[in-house]
């Protein structure tokens, strides 16, 4: 995937959480990794995968009659297109009242602050953060 980020469905984000968690894995073991939360029986699980192929979220690999499956993305690259969606839709791409909801809600911790903070500052002396 050429993007340094990703927007994944509420589906897929399941279907890549457990691949991170197995690859190289199987629609079996996806399958069954996923379950109990979501009931999909295997078929469901495979079309989804075939799907997320054609996407560039997963590279699929055959051996023999069984086809491995690794993540193309990273946990970063889909967080990362998970803030920009809602940055988008959620806030019009304004980032100043998005980050004054996140500081409203009050779960940050002082040193989340110190951390958000420490950013700030190094981003101001041009220092970047990977991307």
């Amino acid at each position: 995937m050429s993007k340094k980020y990703a927007e994944l469905t509420e589906t897929e984000w399941a279907i890549i959480k457990a691949v991170w968690k197995l690859q190289p894995c199987s629609a079996p073991q996806v399958q069954q990794e996923l379950e109990q939360q979501t009931r999909w029986t295997y078929s469901t699980v495979r079309t989804l995968m075939d799907r997320m192929i054609a996407k560039g979220l997963l590279r699929g690999e055959k051996f023999g009659k069984v086809t491995f499956y690794n993540s193309v993305i990273t946990r970063q690259q889909a967080q990362r297109g998970e803030l920009l969606y809602a940055l988008k839709h959620a806030f019009n791409g304004a980032l100043t009242p998005m980050v004054q909801c996140l500081l409203e809600t009050g779960n940050l911790s002082d040193k989340d602050l110190s951390e958000l903070e420490g950013l700030i500052q190094a981003r101001k002396k041009g220092g970047r953060k990977s991307k």
